[in-house]
């Protein structure tokens, strides 16, 4: 196992190269979520937020609005969807590129938009619609990602999670064990760690997106895919001088036992 960025995205994992790839994925959905703010007027990470969006506009009766939060759901949903896919299929083929290949995607995504960004403005009614699919599809692409990859320890774009998590433990370190009795309460420093470093990803990168896209524009996006491509690259070039990077040797699930969630 190596712990150089090009195999961060490898499927066989330790719990660093976790962190490793959590934080950079934190970073780059921070970035993404920004700047995508700037670019569009809305933030296509928090699905709470749309959800909420989805009740109010019905009440409302802003049956259209409702139908478009709907919309940004089901791109997230997709996104995860195809992250499955794409990881299930490629590990019953026994590819070390199976977490690898929806962050190339995500990768070509972003350059894409970093690319073509300038068209938004030129034709702001077709495409600012469908830019806010795109950034949610993304999301929702690395979201689950991560997730496979960790077990579910580690979201990118969960915030509030992470959130949640970190005041939990900050919970048990600043509580006085006065008593004798009972169990003491001690907090998890390690999950206290890795909850602040991925919080403090998010942050980083959100304040690199919205600079980058205020100072810069649409182009600021295509340092965050050529850092998802360099992450990708290993796994991917070891598949292909292996003859494994469109189909696998064989149909035996036994590299995908070693990762829960495989079909």
């Amino acid at each position: 196992m190596s712990y150089r960025i090009h195999w961060w995205a490898d499927i066989h994992r330790s719990a660093q190269t976790n962190l490793r790839l959590g934080c950079t994925l934190c970073g780059i959905a921070g970035a993404t979520n920004a700047g995508g703010f700037l670019a569009v007027g809305q933030y296509t990470s928090h699905m709470s937020g749309i959800l909420s969006s989805v009740a109010d506009h019905l009440v409302l009766g802003e049956v259209q609005l409702a139908i478009a939060s709907v919309a940004l759901l089901m791109a997230f949903v997709l996104g995860s969807m195809t992250t499955a896919w794409m990881v299930n299929w490629s590990l019953r083929r026994q590819m070390r590129s199976a977490f690898a290949r929806p962050l190339l995607v995500e990768a070509a995504l972003l350059l894409l938009f970093g690319i073509f960004g300038a068209s938004i403005n030129s034709f702001a009614s077709l495409f600012v619609p469908l830019t806010v699919l795109l950034l949610c599809f993304i999301m929702g692409l690395q979201n689950a990602v991560i997730t496979k990859v960790s077990h579910a320890e580690i979201r990118t774009t969960h915030v509030t999670g992470l959130l949640t998590d970190l005041g939990i433990e900050l919970g048990k370190f600043f509580y006085i064990n006065r008593s004798q009795f009972g169990q003491k309460v001690v907090a998890n420093r390690a999950k206290m760690r890795i909850h602040a470093l991925l919080v403090g990803s998010f942050l980083a990168g959100a304040l690199i997106g919205a600079y980058g896209f205020k100072v810069y524009g649409y182009i600021s996006t295509v340092p965050l895919a050529i850092l998802l491509m360099v992450v990708t690259w290993g796994p991917l070039l070891d598949d292909a001088k292996n003859g494994r990077l469109v189909q696998g040797p064989s149909e035996k699930p036994s590299v995908a036992t070693l990762v829960p969630g495989g079909d």
